[in-house]
């Protein structure tokens, strides 16, 4: 800014040092002076110094390497007022230096500035001064000597000088003050608002920008920002937004109005003295874009309270914003969606942007070149779609879900997770949700899976659980090989995305094939250690943990030692034996490509006839290989085939309940080799059978029917396994030392007789000693038969 009213500071001094002797031509010469007794000579020396310090960065430098500084700084208080104002001005200039100011931190200067800022010194010295401090303020270090040295008093007084350049020094400083919250507050405390507010009428754009800028930091404070309103701050600034000469201005002005609707009360005062109907029309006055694009965000900025949204949407900002999106200019176009987006927080405004076809004009922008404002509009579709099925129906008729899933493949991880929590809440209706799927939502998942940002993993993992609903959903993130990225995410230490995983993973694990790939992934693993842990486990993980052991009989077996009436065996079941908690149990395929070893054998069901190899069952144990890998199929079980055909033949036609189960209890005992007296059991050779028959099959795995010499735990499978081949329900319970047991319930009361059922009895099946007895649970029988 060029400076004004300075006739009174005239000087000989030209670009050389001739008002010195010819003697003192020389620079460091006119430093040494600077030590001279006679008053005359140290004002011409400071003179000198000044002129040649203006003229650049390297004559500060020199000046500092020759030992200007530390006398410069003592003679700023010389009680000879000329010497004192040559001194204030060649240390003014030289402190514009970042060199100079490192080195002023070693002098303590701070007060002898502030001392020159007093109604005593002329204007020379407080524009001097000032530009020093403006200066030197740009450290925290000064900042705080500055304010401790109470330096704000003098700062504002000179706020309203008659010097423009006194004026703008003083406002650079104070605004450099204000960065920190203790000088913010100080201002409003010692009346700086309004001479601030004097300033924006300055002929001077410069300082009309800097009072802008203060105000934009003061008026964060509440009581400021009252201040403000009271002295017509708000009425004053949108006169300057109302002057198309001021449009330069129009930016920093919306930042400060943006602050002082920020609250409710402050708001709703500006809007009785129609404040907000002014601004509502500056919005859509035409104006330079980036004036309007602050105009939008500062409505944004005012919508962040729930209060205020309620009073926005009464002034109908909502046709506003609809408008704005159609505009020609980007940067507007994006600040109209974030400004949707907040707005979108209050329900009937989401309801007004659908009636006014706001929904396909963000869903257009989906496709825009710009990355920035596919953000905003996803962002805005997530909060538009959020709890509202109106809009996200509205979203699916603009084909919007088409170019979110594609979305899905972007870089920018703000949009993926928009368009992930969008896609999420729009697949919450049926018809939606196979819409989206039938664009390949599956596969696009996959990669948002393994990514690092929080916020996409959150939104991906619950948009993953609401289309896994869907069978083919569940086939397909098994096909494109998304289930490793979902059980990895098991280990997050991130709450919210633990919660989603372990939703996903509840979902997935509905299927067999899904459940028992997560399982090899380590899955069932991972959750018990979540669920053991007291920060980590939660309802989610817990049902995760159930949903993977029920589509997984045998690992649940293995872990838990029991399996309900609901648990069925089927095709491909397998007792690997009591496996310890948090270690993984082996697929049945692993353990049978195991060298034979002299561990007890797996045994496994498999009821397949060699003409049905591709029934149900095997379908998926396919579908669970991973795509390169050539399908395992298992040992065929002729034996048990016959022997399911028999209890089908023979038993489900009987009547009377407790016979079908003694029928079947004396056919299992008789396919296992027959019954065995207590005191015998030592003698019966079931050991040395099964080791022939790992020999003779070379395998580790033996099929259940094969086996015609077994004991308890063999027995209560087989039960088991044809119990469910033919519709019987019953529970397997498996004990220490080779111990397993079956359980039935029985109403007690015979409704022959029109008796009433008392509570069911549970019972134990014997298989072992006196097959197709009954007895009762917890009584000496059932107990020496559960136990040695």
């Amino acid at each position: 800014m060029e400076k004004k009213g300075k006739k009174e500071r005239k000087t000989p001094c030209k670009d050389t040092f001739e008002p010195l002797t010819a003697e003192c031509k020389t620079l460091a010469t006119i430093v040494l002076l600077l030590s001279s007794p006679e008053e005359d000579i140290l004002a011409k020396a400071c003179e000198a110094i000044h002129i040649f310090a203006e003229k650049g960065d390297e004559n500060k430098v020199s000046l500092l390497g020759l030992g200007a500084l530390e006398p410069l700084c003592q003679l700023i208080t010389h009680v000879n007022k000329l010497v004192r104002r040559n001194a204030v001005m060649a240390l003014g200039i030289m402190a514009n230096s970042g060199d100079v100011r490192i080195a002023l931190k070693k002098i303590d200067v701070i007060p002898s500035i502030i001392a020159k800022l007093s109604l005593e010194e002329d204007l020379v010295v407080h524009e001097f001064a000032t530009f020093c401090l403006a200066s030197l303020s740009l450290d925290f270090t000064w900042k705080v000597q500055i304010f401790d040295n109470k330096g704000l008093p003098p700062l504002i007084h000179l706020l309203s000088s008659p010097d423009p350049d006194i004026e703008k020094n003083s406002l650079e400083t104070i605004f450099n003050l204000v960065q920190d919250s203790q000088s913010r507050l100080a201002v409003h405390t010692l009346g700086g608002i309004p001479p601030l507010l004097d300033l924006l009428k300055s002929e001077f754009p410069v300082i009309q920008m800097l009072a802008l800028k203060t105000l934009q930091n003061v008026t964060i404070d509440k009581d400021s920002c009252n201040t403000f309103r009271e002295e017509q701050g708000f009425e004053k600034l949108m006169d300057i937004l109302s002057n198309t000469e001021f449009r330069d201005l129009h930016a920093e002005a919306l930042e400060v109005v943006a602050n002082c609707l920020r609250d409710s009360e402050s708001l709703q005062l500006i809007h009785k003295g129609g404040g907000l109907k002014r601004l509502m029309e500056f919005v859509l006055t035409p104006n330079m874009p980036e004036n309007q694009c602050s105009a939008v965000k500062c409505i944004a900025r005012v919508a962040q309270s729930s209060e205020n949204r309620t009073l926005l949407h009464e002034q109908n900002v909502e046709t506003v914003l609809v408008e704005l999106l159609s505009a020609a200019d980007i940067s507007v176009k994006t600040a109209a969606c974030q400004a949707v987006s907040v707005m979108s927080l209050h329900q009937d405004s989401k309801d007004s942007f659908r009636d006014l076809g706001g929904i396909p004009a963000v869903v257009q922008l989906l496709s825009n070149e710009s990355l920035v404002l596919r953000e905003a509009a996803t962002q805005a579709l997530s909060n538009l779609t959020h709890s509202n099925q109106l809009n996200a129906f509205a979203v699916y008729e603009a084909e919007g879900h088409e170019i979110l899933v594609q979305q899905l493949y972007g870089s920018c991880a703000r949009t993926v997770a928009n368009s992930a929590a969008t896609l999420g809440n729009m697949a919450e209706q049926e018809v939606i949700r196979c819409s989206i799927l039938s664009h390949g939502a599956i596969p696009a998942l996959v990669e948002p899976l393994k990514s690092t940002d929080t916020q996409v993993l959150v939104n991906s993992t619950l948009c993953l659980a609401v289309l896994a609903c869907e069978t083919g959903a569940r086939a397909e993130l098994l096909s494109a090989r998304g289930l490793h990225p979902l059980v990895n995410l098991l280990h997050t230490y991130q709450k919210e995305v633990l919660h989603n995983t372990c939703l996903a993973v509840n979902v997935c694990a509905t299927d067999v094939p899904t459940a028992v790939e997560m399982c090899k992934f380590g899955a069932l693993e991972i959750l018990q250690q979540i669920n053991q842990s007291v920060n980590r486990r939660s309802s989610f993980s817990k049902l995760a943990m159930i949903s993977l052991l029920n589509s997984n009989v045998s690992v649940k077996y293995s872990l838990t030692g029991h399996l309900a009436a609901t648990d069925v065996i089927g095709d491909g079941f397998y007792d690997a034996g009591k496996v310890p908690a948090a270690q993984r149990v082996l697929t049945l395929k692993e353990l049978s490509t195991q060298p034979v070893n002299k561990k007890r054998p797996i045994i496994f069901v498999n009821t397949a006839t060699e003409n049905k190899k591709e029934d149900d069952k095997q379908k998926e144990e396919a579908r669970a290989e991973s795509p390169a890998e050539k399908p395992w199929k298992m040992m065929e079980d002729v034996s048990l085939q016959i022997l399911v055909k028999v209890a089908k033949e023979s038993i489900i036609s009987l009547s009377d309940e407790r016979e079908r189960w003694a029928s079947l209890a004396r056919l299992v005992n008789e396919a296992m080799g027959g019954a065995v007296e207590m005191e015998k059991l030592h003698k019966f050779p079931w050991v040395l059978h099964l080791s022939e028959l790992k020999f003779q099959l070379q395998s580790n795995v033996v099929p259940i029917g094969l086996i015609n010499r077994g004991i308890y735990c063999h027995r209560a499978v087989l039960f088991k396994c044809v119990a469910d081949c033919i519709g019987m329900s019953c529970s397997l319970v498996r004990g220490e030392y080779n111990r397993a047991w079956n359980e039935v319930l029985f109403f007690n009361g015979n409704p022959s007789r029109n008796e009433r059922p008392s509570q069911p009895c549970r019972y134990i099946v014997d298989l072992m000693h006196q097959p197709g007895s009954l007895l009762a649970a917890s009584t000496a029988a059932a107990v020496q038969y559960q136990t040695i």
